[in-house]
Formats: C-alpha cells, structure tokens, sequence
C-alpha cells in the first residue's frame, strides 16, 4: 500500500511542479502512511488551484511542513511570486530550492532568474559561474549560460567581457551545430555591443546577420536604423524605423518564452520607436 501511496505522490509532484528532483526517492520514501496520504491531497489541491492565488501557496506551505527539504516546492512557490515582480520574496523560497536541490537545476535556474527577473547582474554571474563548475557551459532556458553572462556584462557596461561571451557562445555553437542554428538573439546582442563601442558597420553587419534569421524582427531594425543614422543616411534609417514600427506592432520583437513577464535588455517599445521616427522627421 505504502508502494502505491508513493508512485501516486511521485505523479501528482510531476504534474503539479513539472520538475522532480534526484533525491525525491529520498525525501518521499521517507513518509509515513499518514504523511504520504496528506501530501497526495495537498499536491491535488495545489495542481487544481490558481497559479497566483495564496490559496495555492498555502497547500504549499502545507505540503512543505511534512517535506521542508522537498526543492521544487520551495520553486514552485517562487515561480509565480517572479511573474509578479515579487522579487525578493520569490528570491527567498528560491533559495531554499538551491539549499536542497541534489540536481543542480535550480541553481541555474536562480542565475537565470537574477539576470532576466530580478536584475541582479553580478550575483547572477556568480550563480552562473558556480553552475558552469558544476555542469559545464550548458544550457537554462534555451541559452547557455555564456550568453546570459554575457547579458550581464552588456547590463553592467562591461562591452569587452560581454562581446567575449557572446563571441565564444555563437563560435562555439557554429563549430558545434552549423550556421543554421545560431539563435538570432546572440547576432543581435553583438550588435548591440558593436553599436554601444560606436562601430556602426560591424554593428549593421550584425544586425544583417540577425535579419537573415528573423527577417521581421523590429528590435534588430530598430538598432540597425540608429547605425544608419549615425552615419548620415538619415532618409534609409528612417524607411528601416517605419517597417521596424509596423512589425513590433504585428509581435516581432524579442520572443523568448520568458518575455511576456519581463523585458529583455535592449528590447524596444513603441514609444522608443515613436520618439525617433518624430525626431527624423524633424532633421530631415
């Protein structure tokens, strides 16, 4: 019977957090009958409740009282509280999540979330660093975590360290997967890079290598349009910044999974785009 009870938390667990832990077996085995039925009911309850709700959190809170080392339920009382822009209370049950885990995801997961969520660069590079002696360059949220360092390094200024992440993350994918698989963002980001060090035609050359990609992508016209402006073709960059303005208005911006909740770096808005086509039009 105590068999049974334990395969049916295990389920309820995957599909109520999506993410189990190595030492489940461990922290799971352990309960008693009584324990193992209570936690069965509470993960039902927290799978059928609204993910923002605080009666979610409090079958939570109910579940962690008989598990308190179980990590991906101090992450799943995270997730939401990032979604809201609740950063430094998510950032504590985040980090009870770290303390526990045995599998080293949510570490990275914690590096990903002070980059693009909280903002926190430089303890994000510390995580990242900590998850890159752990696991190696791999991968959290479609990236690897040279790229987000180098996020962090643009984020911080520092365009060398950041060129160089980006440089050494679309090498290292080129050598490994092909051209055809460099994600547009990483030609994007050097661009960006390129046009923060004020060298406009690397930086276009960039931003033709990230249209090639993504032909729609308004972020990269946008950048692309402020290069051509600089130097002097204030008529071309103009006819770029009325197509950019269109398709961020069709949703061809940046289209990370995470980029409904939070704003990427670099990424635009209609009213940046609106700002410049007006002051254009003035120096034409």
């Amino acid at each position: 019977m105590k068999i049974l009870l334990f395969f049916a938390l295990v389920l309820f667990i995957t599909k109520s957090c999506g993410q189990i832990s190595n030492n489940r077996d461990e922290e799971y085995n352990k309960l008693s009958l009584q324990d193992s039925i209570k936690v069965i009911a509470y993960m039902d309850s927290i799978s059928k409740a609204p993910l923002y709700s605080n009666r979610r959190q409090r079958y939570l809170d109910s579940a962690l009282s008989i598990i308190p080392r179980a990590a991906e339920l101090w992450q799943q009382k995270a997730m939401p509280l990032f979604k809201q822009k609740k950063y430094e209370l998510g950032m504590d049950y985040l980090d009870n999540a770290v303390k526990y885990d045995r599998t080293n995801h949510y570490l990275e997961y914690r590096a990903f979330i002070k980059c693009i969520f909280q903002k926190s660069y430089k303890e994000a590079i510390v995580d990242f660093d900590l998850a890159t002696k752990q696991n190696g360059n791999s991968v959290v949220m479609d990236h690897s975590y040279g790229f987000y360092k180098g996020l962090c390094y643009l984020q911080l200024n520092k365009l060398d360290s950041a060129q160089y992440f980006f440089i050494k993350d679309l090498n290292e994918d080129k050598n490994r997967l092909g051209e055809s698989w460099i994600h547009p963002l990483l030609y994007f980001y050097i661009g960006i890079v390129q046009y923060e060090k004020e060298l406009y035609s690397q930086s276009i050359e960039s931003f033709n290598n990230c249209l090639e990609k993504y032909s729609q992508f308004s972020d990269a016209q946008f950048y692309k349009a402020l290069c051509l402006e600089q130097q002097g073709n204030t008529k071309q960059a103009l006819e770029l910044l009325i197509m950019a303005q269109e398709n961020l208005r069709l949703g061809y911006t940046i289209n990370e999974d995470n980029s409904v909740y939070e704003m990427y770096p670099y990424q635009i808005n209609k009213y940046s785009i609106e700002a410049y086509i007006d002051y254009l039009k003035q120096k034409k």
